[in-house]
């Protein structure tokens, strides 16, 4: 195990040397918070795969692969849908608005006042989404060094802490666009085709497992659906992924770029269930399907190459947590502290900006790091922030980007509303059960349509504005609520 343990080392070094050089470049808010709105197709499709393709989507996709077979690979499909449909019909669009966080645009498109309720929904979703992926620490720490799960999950956030507090969204890209490639080499090119042959090949696994494994719709409809409901849309409106967006040099890289890490999350989402129903041939009485993936790695893979995919698994996992990381310091200082205080920042001193959202991140990782050695339930958690984030924002946000009557009183009635019932039918029907998201999102888009029609429209100089912002004919303003016109 010394290759491996070496590989991993140099990983980790590496991960925090990108971290002091990003760290020389973020010399502004615009570089710290969306790394100066320039990157290019390439980084730009490489950093998006990375962030939306994390520990759930690698160790847990492998894991529904070794559960349902074929059909495990529809959690994973459906965030690449997601990604494609956000790319395909709303990036280029996101991309010419010039904010920082998706309050921000709600504030924007509305003429204020729904940035603190929409931006503690946001935080508190993207929150769990950094401290599940932190927890995952664990797991890949226990695979290789047998190590403590608090010790790991401080190891592991400190590190990713460290990069992110040090040179904001520019230490993450970097970051992120090394840990996308090796993602590709370790899971596609090394682990799905070691793992196949293993298996005696899809004609050894097809006569080894039931036909159900081989079934694309064998997971079940309503599963697929609640995929659906719950990571498509998720993918449409989550501001680790927005503020992706906004990295963007133009509408041209926001869309194809997008579109080109849509596709790459359809193919890895196949790779993992391809992986896990050959562990399933290899392994058939696992304790668990999550350990499907560090138990094929650690038996199957020869030294060096299993420390290159276990160095892939700790990359999926740390892209997520910095991506809900940074996001969360984003929305945490932006969207809810400064409007609390009634900050008005009117440009310039743009070091200061630097230096306090820099000690968020650092603020938000401590949290992080703590939330995770604290809690036990990780699927519930992010459970109730899908549900809230599903069934408070979605309708809003989308009804801002596509419906003109839309007002800001049937923004915050949905908001409310949408949360205030997912809240309330999770209590009656559970965390895990379906019907909260499903009833909640229908409670939200009804107190929408139903406000917004019952009030007056949004003022013409306030959707003047949205417009221009939205063909991109105005300059980026400070990050600061838009004030409604009375």
């Amino acid at each position: 195990m010394a290759v491996d343990y070496t590989v991993i080392v140099v990983y980790l070094a590496g991960m925090l040397a990108m971290g002091w050089w990003g760290m020389r470049r973020a010399k502004s808010k615009s570089e710290f918070l969306v790394a100066g709105r320039r990157l290019g197709p390439a980084m730009y499709s490489g950093t998006m795969a990375a962030i939306v393709l994390g520990g759930a989507s690698t160790i847990g996709g492998v894991g529904l692969g070794y559960k349902y077979g074929l059909s495990g690979a529809w959690m994973v499909f459906t965030i690449g849908l997601g990604l494609l449909a956000l790319s395909v019909f709303f990036s280029a669009r996101i991309a010419r608005l010039k904010v920082y966080t998706v309050s921000e645009m709600l504030d924007l498109r509305y003429g204020g006042r729904a940035g603190v309720i929409s931006g503690v929904v946001m935080w508190a979703y993207t929150l769990m989404l950094a401290v599940t992926s932190t927890i995952a620490y664990a797991t890949i720490f226990d695979v290789l060094f047998d190590m403590n799960r608090t010790l790991a999950i401080v190891l592991g956030g400190s590190i990713v802490v460290a990069y992110s507090t040090l040179g904001g969204m520019w230490s993450i890209t970097l970051t992120d666009m090394v840990q996308f490639v090796v993602k590709t080499i370790g899971v596609l090119l090394l682990l799905l085709p070691i793992a196949v042959v293993k298996a005696g090949g899809f004609s050894g696994m097809k006569a080894k497992l039931p036909t159900s494994y081989f079934d694309p719709l064998g997971i079940g409809g309503e599963t697929i659906f609640t995929y659906v409901l719950i990571y498509t849309f998720g993918m449409l409106i989550g501001q680790d992924i927005w503020q992706r967006v906004f990295t963007a040099r133009d509408d041209r890289t926001a869309k194809w770029g997008g579109t080109a890490s849509g596709t790459y999350c359809l193919v890895y989402a196949v790779a993992g269930s391809v992986i896990g129903t050959a562990a399933k041939v290899l392994y058939p009485k696992l304790a668990s399907p999550d350990d499907a993936f560090a138990t094929i790695v650690k038996d199957e893979l020869p030294i060096g190459v299993r420390g290159l995919v276990l160095a892939a698994a700790l990359a999926a996992v740390m892209s997520t947590s910095s991506g809900a990381l940074i996001a969360c310091a984003t929305v945490a200082n932006n969207d809810i502290w400064s409007r609390l205080r009634g900050i008005v920042r009117p440009g310039g001193e743009e070091h200061d900006e630097v230096k306090g959202n820099r000690v968020f991140i650092l603020i938000m990782g401590l949290a992080v790091i703590g939330t995770a050695i604290a809690l036990n339930n990780v699927v519930e958690a992010l459970t109730v922030a899908y549900n809230l984030l599903v069934g408070g924002l979605l309708v809003p946000i989308l009804g801002g980007l596509l419906w003109k009557r839309g007002t800001v009183q049937g923004a915050l009635a949905a908001v409310i509303v949408g949360g205030i019932a997912v809240i309330g039918l999770m209590a009656g029907y559970g965390i895990l059960a379906n019907e909260p998201v499903y009833y909640g999102l229908l409670a939200s888009l009804a107190a929408y349509l139903v406000v917004s029609l019952a009030t007056r429209p949004t003022d013409e100089r306030v959707l003047a504005v949205w417009h221009d912002r939205l063909a991109g004919k105005s300059p980026e303003l400070p990050s600061e609520p838009v004030p409604a016109h009375q």
